[in-house]
């Protein structure tokens, strides 16, 4: 059956305020909207037989969760991801805010001075609009995460974003539950909300119950919470929504979204029967998300809100050095790999990394292997212990275990450097991780003599980004700014979406009409 051109189809779905109908006029399908003359006339004259197919508004306000969105003041259920070591920078979550959308600073890797200097900025010009604050599990320094929540407590952010978490914590559960109280209407109100980011269901069911009942009595024995704090925490989640974390770029179990969002939406749906909050419980999805089609996608599953890293990183606004935000810009979907983690160095977590133009991925594998297989440095045989030393810590290892113990007594952890002392195995892991740690310190400063050595954190999501933005402004890296990105996705998503209603209900559609190629911030504000 004839069907109008595709350039005219597109035109109407990108009217994502105005429903499209498909008319069959004779043997011909047209596409009209109802601000057109042939709409009007056709209903003058009694011809509704002739609508074959009905496509509604969809707009980017409208998609995802609305309690999500007014639970955080968003105009989008969009956020920025937390990319540690401030790479998700304060530039990047003001023009988040500015543009009601939601950034986390990543405050993970970073001193309590230097995330106490970005709140003040952050809160000086902000104000009133949504925002908020990375924690990280510090497995290896519990005190340090004690002591950011102290931060955030003392500087009232009231919205964190949870990561890296495997089991609850005194700190966690303490940020979640101080401050709780009952309002004039005998509702519970809770000052902070988390949102969890989580790939494994074990995890994602400790952050839909209430906090743990031994972790709050431990807090009430200590003073840090009141006798009604303690007794209303057990009526509210750890978290009110979580972030269904696929495979994405950092830390991740490189889980498929097809899976795994459905499986964290039938967690939220148990929590919801069995411990019957008042406030809805919201998932949303990260991980591979980095194109209109994927974000449509997400959002036809159910997500409630969509959230993206990787891409980000390649932003003017990241705080990583010009040559890593080039090879982003260059990588293509199989230029990652999985690379050992150096807060969880021992027990073998690992991270998702760039390996295009970078040999860490691999000098790191080598370290944990042989730290698997050896007792102590010593142990390890003459030309791998050189190899260490010359290429990749570029210094004797005592010269380097002398760096990585000044460090720890700078930050105070002294447990850390007596365990050394008493374990040569502890002792090389400690220097391996060393390096780990400052590899992606040289990639956010650009250390040029160790370029070949620059940890970055990506997913594949990357290359799906780039493809989509080749031949367009985006492709070129001064381009793309995180908020005109983020813009292009959602109103993307809204013509993919459109698209698809109309072929659910039968109609074919002509080549291209339902794809959406990026477009300036101005042109795509026209359309909304």
């Amino acid at each position: 059956m004839p069907i109008e051109t595709s350039s005219s189809l597109k035109e109407l779905l990108m009217q994502v305020n105005t429903p499209v109908f498909a008319v069959q006029n004779d043997s011909k399908i047209n596409f009209i909207s109802e601000q057109t003359d042939f709409f009007l006339t056709a209903f003058k004259e009694n011809t509704r037989h002739r609508i074959k197919a009905f496509v509604p508004a969809v707009r980017p306000e409208n998609l995802g969760d609305e309690g999500f969105k007014k639970r955080h003041a968003l105009k989008y259920p969009y956020i920025a991801g937390a990319m540690a070591n401030g790479i998700t920078s304060s530039a990047m979550v003001i023009a988040m805010a500015e543009n009601g959308m939601l950034g986390f600073f990543g405050a993970g890797g970073l001193s309590i001075e230097k995330i106490e200097e970005n709140i003040i900025e952050l809160k000086n010009t902000l104000k009133d609009k949504p925002f908020g604050f990375n924690l990280i599990h510090s497995l290896g320094d519990p005190a340090h995460e004690m002591a950011t929540v102290n931060l955030y407590l003392k500087h009232q952010i009231n919205l964190v974003s949870a990561a890296a978490f495997m089991r609850m914590t005194p700190a966690l559960v303490y940020y979640r539950i101080k401050g709780i109280y009952k309002d004039s209407q005998d509702q519970v109100v809770t000052p902070h909300k988390i949102i969890a980011k989580v790939s494994r269901i074990e995890i994602a069911r400790q952050f839909f119950s209430p906090p743990p009942e031994k972790i709050v009595n431990l807090l009430l024995e200590k003073g840090l919470i009141t006798d009604q704090e303690a007794g209303l925490s057990q009526f509210i989640p750890m978290a009110q929504d979580l972030t269904a974390e696929a495979d994405s770029g950092g830390h991740t179990d490189n889980r498929p979204a097809l899976a795994l969002l459905p499986t964290m939406m039938a967690v939220k749906n148990e929590f919801m029967q069995t411990y019957k909050y008042k406030d809805p419980l919201c998932v949303g999805l990260a991980g591979g998300i980095a194109t209109p089609e994927s974000a449509a996608a997400a959002f036809g599953m159910g997500a409630a809100y969509i959230l993206t890293g990787s891409i980000n990183q390649s932003c003017v606004e990241a705080g990583i050095c010009e040559d890593v935000k080039k090879l982003l810009c260059q990588a293509d979907q199989a230029d990652v790999a999985m690379a050992p983690a150096a807060d969880m160095f021992e027990i073998g977590a690992k991270v998702q990394v760039l390996k295009r133009g970078t040999l860490f991925p691999v000098r790191a594998d080598k370290l944990h292997k042989l730290y698997r297989s050896h007792n102590c440095f010593d142990d390890i045989d003459e030309k791998s212990k050189q190899e260490i030393q010359k290429k990749i810590l570029q210094a004797e290892f005592e010269d380097a275990w002398d760096a990585t113990r000044d460090f720890f007594q700078r930050m105070g952890n002294l447990k850390e450097i007596e365990r050394a002392r008493n374990d040569p195995k502890h002792k090389m892991a400690l220097v391996f991780r060393s390096y780990l740690g400052l590899s992606s310190k040289w990639a956010i400063k650009g250390n040029a003599q160790r370029k070949m050595d620059y940890q970055i954190w990506c997913g594949p999501a990357i290359g799906a980004f780039n493809q989509w933005a080749k031949g367009s402004f985006l492709e070129a890296r001064e381009n793309r700014k995180i908020a005109e990105i983020a813009l292009n996705i959602m109103f993307g998503a809204c013509i993919c979406i459109r698209a698809s209603i109309l072929k659910t209900q039968g109609i074919p559609l002509p080549l291209g009409a339902g794809v959406f190629n990026p477009m300036k911030k101005k042109d795509i504000l026209a359309f909304l």
